[in-house]
């Protein structure tokens, strides 16, 4: 996960970066194999687990 998500400052464009590449990675799974599916979805679960875990105030 770039480092950039990791900043509680993280601008609105940052942040619409991130979402985006959430989709991308979520289209990629999709059509990937069937027996991949699992380590790429928990992969994906630890970097949104990460991204919430930034948010201040938590």
């Amino acid at each position: 996960m770039s480092n950039q998500y990791l900043n509680s400052n993280a601008s609105p464009s940052s942040d619409n970066n991130f979402v985006e590449e959430v989709k991308i990675e979520l289209s990629d799974i999709d059509t990937c194999d069937l027996t991949e599916h699992s380590a790429r979805f928990e992969a994906l679960h630890g970097k949104l687990q990460e991204a919430l875990n930034t948010i201040d105030g938590l």
